[in-house]
């Protein structure tokens, strides 16, 4: 009883840090989180603070966020970097070889951008910029799996993914807060020197002396996969094959335009984002989500059948059958059973998910450029609305959304989720407009002389309460959806289909930000913050019918759970 009693009553605050570290693997943690943190904030976000300084286009910008999708496809390579030993770093450990080396990556990417000028060199600067997000993004695995190996009763799995998320938050505020007050009284390159050092201090400091887990004997992996009425491996390898192409095929599209947008066009105009994503954006959707999820529905038909299944054991037992295993594990299995147990309901989950928070990831990319070069505020202002005081309202968002789940139940919290969150950019609108609509909604309740206590004036009264409502309304979105989506998952595929759903809610509007930053150049702010609010029409569409599934799912369990009591 005692021990459930101390499980339950996990420090908080102050207390948490003091028991980090007190600690050694609570306090690894605390730095992993900062180390995955840091290069997020600065290659993902005030990175385009420094481009929009220099003069780089709105489309430009928005084309280079797409290195975000990194950190949306890491699952593809995550087999890899759990299964795969570094020549010469592996006897620094399993997870650690990895860690240690993705940090050198990163240190050394941040220390070339500060070398290169990004107004004389876009291409080259946009491909240090990806070679980093993918080295972060890799870090973020083994970091992952270091925690889950590392949790024991002195370190639990609560008490580490806590400060995990305590270090990255810290993360945010130094690299977004603290990089823009630095870059007022030093050059933007001398600000990505010192973070760079940063970074390497984690690495020499902590990293290297950080404890890790043995590697698992190699083996027979998945040996589900090798029992009678498995699906047999020439079919499991046909539709790897089929995913595997499809991924290929549209992350090698997304690069080649890239490449065509940021390289050098002497006097020809440059490729329209515009262009791509209309005629392109839809493919590379049904090329990572929709022919995945068709190839898993396959595979649950052909294991109905018997032509199709494994009669007896397979007896082989080699390198490449383990791999694929563990590919055909990490990628097709977990939406074969998603696929299996929702049915054609699996549409509208996976609709819901694409479209529920496309509102806010298609102009995060351009609010550092809004509120520097458009509004003309300066650094400090801005690091001190959007990564500190922005911080905490989304803290109070969070605490909203787990309030409303337990008062108002889980699908009126996701509705509010959904419709909210666009009507925040009537705010920006207006904000960007002069802001009229915000100075008399403030006058009203009187805020304004609030904010004269603080010496605030009604310039940056209207800042603070655009950050205010957006970040209120995103947090109670994203506490709905990290509760959907966990309730969703199987017990079986966890993780992995967490990590799946998880990374498409960014998907289409991050393929939408090239798009987005080229009509923000040619029509300004406050017209395409209008347009890009009525998303929130397609996205309650998507909830209601989701709503409407769940409730049907529900009423058929129900009178299930009757006709087995009466019988």
């Amino acid at each position: 009883m005692g021990d459930a009693a101390g499980a339950r009553e996990r420090p908080k605050g102050l207390k948490l840090l003091a028991m980090a570290l007190r600690n050694r693997k609570s306090a690894t943690m605390l730095a992993f989180g900062f180390a995955s943190g840091l290069p997020f904030a600065l290659l993902v976000g005030t990175l385009n603070a420094w481009l929009g300084e220099v003069g780089i286009t709105l489309a430009t910008i928005g084309v280079l966020s797409w290195i975000g999708l990194s950190y949306s496809f890491k699952f593809l390579w995550s087999p890899i970097v759990d299964r795969v030993p570094l020549p010469a770093l592996e006897r620094l450990g399993r997870r650690k070889s990895w860690i240690f080396l993705c940090q050198l990556v990163v240190t050394a990417v941040l220390a070339l951008l500060a070398a290169i000028d990004p107004a004389q060199g876009i291409g080259t600067f946009a491909l240090i910029a990806f070679a980093g997000a993918i080295a972060s993004a890799t870090q973020d695995i083994a970091i992952d799996g270091w925690r889950i190996d590392q949790a024991d009763e002195d370190a639990p799995i609560e008490l580490l993914s806590a400060l995990n998320q305590f270090g990255y938050r810290t993360a945010s505020i130094v690299g977004g807060a603290l990089a823009l007050v630095m870059a007022t009284t030093m050059s933007w390159p001398m600000v990505y020197l010192a973070m760079g050092g940063a970074m390497l201090a984690v690495t020499l400091g902590i990293t290297l002396r950080a404890p890790d887990s043995p590697r698992p004997e190699p083996g027979k992996l998945h040996g589900v996969l090798a029992e009678p009425g498995a699906l047999r491996p020439e079919c499991r390898a046909l539709a790897l094959a089929a995913v595997g192409v499809s991924w290929l095929w549209a992350i090698g599209t997304i690069l080649h335009f890239m490449l065509g947008m940021l390289g050098d066009h002497g006097d020809a105009p440059p490729p329209s984002v515009a262009d791509f994503t209309k005629y392109f954006g839809p493919w590379i959707i049904v090329a990572t989500v929709f022919v995945p999820l068709g190839v898993a529905s396959l595979t649950n038909w052909m294991t109905r059948r018997e032509a199709y299944v494994l009669q007896q054991t397979d007896p082989v037992h080699n390198p490449v059958r383990t791999a694929m295993n563990h590919l055909y594990s990490a990628l097709v299995a977990p939406l074969a059973e998603l696929a299996g147990r929702l049915g054609w309901g699996v549409l509208s989950v996976i609709g819901f998910i694409l479209t529920y928070a496309i509102c806010y990831n298609i102009w995060a990319s351009f609010a550092y450029p809004f509120y520097l070069q458009e509004l003309a505020y300066s650094k400090e202002e801005v690091a001190f609305a959007s990564k500190v005081f922005g911080i905490f309202m989304t803290m109070a968002g969070i605490s909203l959304g787990g309030y409303l789940f337990v008062r108002l139940g889980r699908f009126p919290t996701i509705l509010l989720g959904a419709v909210l969150p666009p009507l925040g950019n009537f705010l920006y609108a207006d904000l960007a407009e002069g802001g009229s609509g915000i100075d008399a909604f403030a006058h009203f309740l009187r805020l304004d002389v609030v904010a004269g206590w603080f010496a605030a004036d009604d310039r940056m009264l209207r800042l603070l309460l655009a950050i205010c409502y957006e970040n209120i309304v995103t947090g109670l979105a994203l506490t709905a959806f990290v509760a959907y989506v966990s309730s969703i998952v199987s017990k079986q595929y966890g993780a992995i289909q967490y990590a799946l759903l998880g990374s498409l809610v960014s998907l289409v509007g991050t393929l939408g930000r090239g798009a987005t930053g080229e009509a923000f150049d040619q029509f300004g702010y406050a017209v395409v913050f209008r347009w890009t609010a009525l998303t929130a029409v397609v996205s309650t569409v998507f909830v209601l019918l989701e709503w409407g599934r769940n409730a049907r799912a529900e009423r058929a369990a129900q009178t299930l759970g009757d006709a087995a009591a009466k019988r």
